[in-house]
């Protein structure tokens, strides 16, 4: 009677294998109930992981084309760098955005996005054994959003992480005109590559990649009204540990504006970090692994202060 034979494959497919396999590694997508209305919640998790983040995406894109774009050759994903350091990570798509519908109303606004982020950063608490609350990073407008969030639910972040911040603290912002109707304005492919700026500093081949994904996640421009919610924003009212991170060549958040900011919160236990050679994209670009660096850096001080 003939032995079956043994399958044997080369070293590298193994390795490959067996890390594609590994225990949360794979993108997992859940549902979170807030107010009655479904957002669409992704994660990967390290094993064991003993600290969770909340990634809150910008104005144009949802969460999978911002901080998990796969492109063959290249890692570009926020998620998997933060999953390589041990971190249970997750990205929400707000109301409109990827697989999350837009709500009865039509419209997004900050402080609705705000307590929507609150919530699944509950969710998130009570999902896992983690050594604090979940952490929470905001990039662009998210993270005026994530501001606003830690403002109105003191509570709900053990950290927060302010990237790209785009508001100038001493202008404030217009009330919307009467009767106004959300436009559905369809997204382009100029608007997807817009955020790219630094010549050289990402791969014509990613860009092109992360083209293709933000126009098949986010064919429609979500309509946000109520702008003028962030006149609250308040640099006082932040009493958890804050990074406030920028790239050096970022023209959507100039050095001045996160200077006034840094300057104003309140917490004794802030960073201020200038990405070298980054833009308004720097965590997908040639300075990710810097950024990434610094990242995690402060997010392991938050949990060595407490």
């Amino acid at each position: 009677m003939h032995k079956p034979k043994v399958l044997q494959l080369p070293v590298c497919i193994l390795v490959f294998l067996l890390t594609a396999c590994a225990p949360g590694s794979a993108l997992q997508r859940h549902t979170v109930m807030s107010d009655g209305h479904p957002l669409a919640l992704w994660e990967k998790s390290a094993p064991g992981a003993s600290e969770a983040v909340l990634l809150v995406h910008g104005r144009t894109w949802s969460a999978l084309p911002d901080f998990d774009l796969q492109v063959d050759g290249e890692e570009l994903s926020l998620m998997d760098g933060l999953v390589q350091e041990g971190f249970a990570v997750f990205a929400v798509d707000l109301r409109g955005y990827g697989q999350t519908p837009r709500d009865e109303t039509e419209w997004l606004t900050p402080n609705r996005a705000a307590d929507d982020v609150a919530t699944v950063l509950d969710w998130i608490d009570e999902a896992g054994n983690w050594q604090h609350r979940p952490h929470l990073f905001g990039w662009s407008m998210g993270s005026t959003i994530s501001q606003l969030a830690v403002q109105r639910h003191q509570d709900a972040a053990g950290s927060l992480t302010l990237f790209g911040y785009w508001r100038d603290a001493d202008i404030v912002l217009p009330a919307d005109k009467p009767g106004i109707v959300p436009r559905k304005q369809i997204n382009t492919a100029e608007a997807a590559a817009s955020d790219f700026i630094t010549p050289g500093s990402i791969s014509r081949k990613a860009i092109q990649a992360y083209v293709d994904a933000a126009l098949a996640a986010d064919p429609v421009r979500v309509d946000v009204r109520g702008v003028d919610q962030y006149n609250q924003l308040d640099g006082s009212k932040i009493n958890v540990p804050t990074l406030v991170i920028v790239g050096e060549f970022d023209p959507i958040a100039p050095a001045e504006f996160q200077e006034k900011l840094y300057r104003s919160i309140a917490t004794g236990h802030k960073q201020y970090v200038t990405v070298p050679g980054g833009d308004h994209a720097a965590f997908l670009e040639t300075p990710r692994a810097y950024f990434i660096h610094e990242l995690v850096a402060f997010l392991q001080g938050v949990s060595l202060s407490n």
